[in-house]
């Protein structure tokens, strides 16, 4: 007896003997199936390396084009801003100047009727008539003021109020209901678009 044919008797022998040999022999074709995998394809399938980092040099270089670039940035933000602040003053000094140009104007009108006025003096003596055509010029400078925004104060019985009244004189008075309160208006007060430009001298009870 050979021993192909011995080993063979031995596994219809034992079973156990013939799941190990097969086993044994599935253990071996993996191990060759593994050792012919393209080292190539290994390779491959591994992460590539980082970049290496930039040197001092290139380092350097990139700070100072950020350096150039940010000073490039501040130079002409400081010339639009001195451009800006040129222009703002001109433009307040044009206010200051000619700010009055529009009162102006419209007070135009009112002095070519004081002219005319002027000259009809001269021509008559009627007192009447010429009150007249003073009445006339008031009600229209008044109302071209008041166009402006100029408001006259009413002082007459109000009550004293420092925000708008200024005491000249206090005199005594013998109703209760008089006390701190506008006896007369020497001077009247103006207000410019609500604003106080100008108090009113009053004399007050007391």
């Amino acid at each position: 007896m050979n021993m192909m044919e011995e080993k063979e008797l031995d596994t219809n022998l034992n079973p156990d003997l013939a799941d190990g040999a097969a086993n044994s022999e599935v253990a071996e074709a993996t191990a060759q199936a593994e050792a012919n995998v393209n080292p190539e394809e290994d390779t491959a399938a591994q992460p590539e390396e980082s970049t290496a980092e930039p040197t001092a040099e290139e380092q350097l270089a990139a700070a100072q084009a950020e350096i150039a670039k940010l000073n490039d940035q501040l130079l002409r933000q400081m010339a639009e801003f001195d451009n800006y602040r040129k222009r703002t003053l001109k433009e307040k000094t044009e206010l200051i100047l000619n700010g009055g140009e529009k009162v102006i104007t419209a007070l135009l009108p009112v002095l070519d009727d004081f002219d005319r006025a002027m000259q009809n003096m001269d021509k008559t003596d009627d007192v009447a008539t010429l009150k007249e055509g003073l009445d006339l010029i008031l009600q229209k400078l008044t109302k071209t003021l008041g166009s402006q925004g100029l408001k006259r104060m009413e002082t007459a019985e109000k009550a004293f109020d420092t925000d708008f009244h200024e005491a000249i004189a206090l005199v005594p008075v013998t109703e209760e209901e008089k006390k701190n309160q506008i006896i007369d208006c020497v001077q009247p007060g103006y207000l410019l678009n609500e604003k106080v430009i100008r108090h009113a001298k009053v004399v007050v009870g007391q």
